[in-house]
């Protein structure tokens, strides 16, 4: 019978499991029933320092980088096997350890796994090897792999993020030390399973759960080549600094604040079947891309705002176990109480509640948020600056056309998604060009993981998935001399 365990007592080194440096233990308590739902040990220097030797080993001398694509691609297809058996469990799993709503989980049915054939089909469409012609005769560039990558994940979506980075990292070649975050680093430890089922070569993929400190370590350690990080702004900024300094390459995936723009002839029933499901409701509200801020004409404003009420209204909370449930709970005390004093911040600031603000009825256990909507919010009240992180969204009004909504779209730090709603398909496509922001959709709100995906201004740096996400773990080389039919 298969299993995924919930007690983990080693990392993955080196191609085995190997002890600890220290006692300390990491305790991952469900957010859904506030009970332990399992524990990993808590890496420190010492197991990061075993993890990246191990990893720069198997890229400086063992097989991984040196293999064909295709030979790469013989052994991650025994990972994608190995994800798929597993993978009526996984959802389930995830559930219990971050809180994530099963409606949404039962999707990704094999653990992200099609994420590694979507990289290889990549490989093979954009060619690691390229034949040019330069002005001084033919020649060859190399797309050849980055090195050593630190992997750091978070809690929201840990294993479907975690393999947005090992997937392209593997088939461009590299090797990897993995630090998911201390909130969900169970989930990982199945990727690890995986790898060691696959007979991938030693030191290719190291998994060691920790900390900040931790985090900050394996971003400094010199034998790392490339940051590939998704999580707060905040520590986004940190990365960069550290990575500017010692000139690592790295790839951040941040905070959003994102827009819905209904235009003036927008359908308020279309609106809110978006943004609400993919704003508010949105994996708990715990979404970097979630349609959070929704701009709205004034002169429609009761229309739009009957819609979106409905549509919240709708919305069931409760066992992010049941697939009928809609919103689940966040993913600590902590959280919920920083969601609560954003909300408090609303009511000051003369924000009006529509609905929620406050904790469901019925729910005693478990760190739960009612789904709350506000309107009349301007776009300076902390409310609409602020990445909320939990099931709330707000409406904001503008007076004039889309000039005015656009402006108040691009009014943010954040540029990593949004949306435009509107019958005339061409204004609707030139707002889509003006919006700062990486991922857009007109008429409608996808996050496709087979196309790129990254922010603007403080959303990030890069893209993930698809041509672009394998390119960023690769360097460049152009080989001059050498006859094309020598590659």
């Amino acid at each position: 019978m298969l299993d995924l365990p919930t007690r983990r007592d080693a990392f993955y080194i080196d191609g085995g499991w190997a002890r600890p440096s220290t006692g300390e233990r990491i305790e991952v308590v469900s957010p859904s029933t506030e009970e332990p739902f399992g524990s990993t040990p808590a890496g420190r220097e010492a197991d990061i320092d075993a993890a990246v030797a191990a990893a720069r080993r198997a890229f400086d001398a063992g097989p991984w980088p040196r293999m064909s694509l295709d030979e790469r691609g013989e052994v991650l297809g025994r990972v994608v096997a190995y994800m798929r058996e597993r993978g009526p469990l996984i959802g389930p799993y995830l559930s219990r350890e971050i809180g994530g709503p099963m409606r949404m989980l039962q999707r990704g049915r094999d653990g992200s796994a099609f994420l590694i054939e979507a990289s290889l089909a990549s490989a093979k469409a954009i060619g690691l090897v390229q034949r040019r012609d330069g002005a001084l005769g033919p020649a060859l560039v190399r797309y050849e792999p980055v090195g050593v990558v630190a992997a750091i994940t978070p809690w929201n979506g840990p294993l479907h993020l975690l393999m947005m980075k090992f997937a392209p990292a593997m088939v461009a070649g590299c090797t990897m030390v993995a630090k998911p975050s201390p909130e969900a680093p169970l989930d990982a430890y199945i990727l690890a399973d995986a790898c060691e089922a696959a007979g991938l070569p030693p030191g290719v993929f190291n998994l060691v759960p920790g900390g900040r400190e931790t985090g900050e370590y394996l971003v400094s350690h010199p034998g790392i080549d490339k940051v590939a990080f998704t999580g707060s702004t905040a520590a986004g900024r940190r990365i960069g600094e550290i990575c500017g300094r010692d000139l690592k390459r790295f790839s951040l995936e941040l905070g959003g604040k994102s827009a819905a723009i209904a235009l003036p002839d927008a359908s308020p029933e279309t609106l809110a079947s978006y943004a609400v499901p993919m704003g508010l409701a949105f994996n708990n509200g715990q979404a970097c891309a979630a349609l959070t801020r929704i701009l709205v004409p004034r002169a429609r404003q009761d229309e739009f705002i009957a819609a979106l009420d409905a549509a919240v209204a709708s919305l069931t909370v409760g066992d992010p176990l049941d697939p009928e449930i809609h919103v689940g709970p966040v993913i600590a005390e902590r959280q919920r109480q920083r969601i609560e004093g954003l909300i408090a911040s609303a009511h000051e600031q003369g924000a009006r509640l529509i609905r929620g603000g406050g904790r469901p009825k019925g729910l005693s256990r478990g760190w739960y948020v009612e789904p709350t909507l506000f309107s009349d919010v301007d776009n300076a009240m902390t409310i609409a600056r602020e990445e909320v992180f939990g099931p709330v969204g707000v409406v904001i009004p503008y007076d004039g056309g889309p000039e005015e909504a656009i402006a108040i779209a691009n009014d943010t730090p954040y540029g990593l998604a949004g949306a435009v709603f509107t019958e005339d398909l061409a204004q609707g496509y030139e707002v889509a060009k003006r919006i700062r922001a990486g991922t857009f959709g007109v008429n409608n709100f996808v996050i496709d993981p087979l196309l790129p995906f990254g922010g603007f201004k403080a959303s990030g740096v890069g893209r993930e998935n698809s041509h672009e996400g394998l390119r960023s773990y690769t360097e460049v080389k152009t080989v001059t001399g050498i006859p094309p039919e020598l590659a």
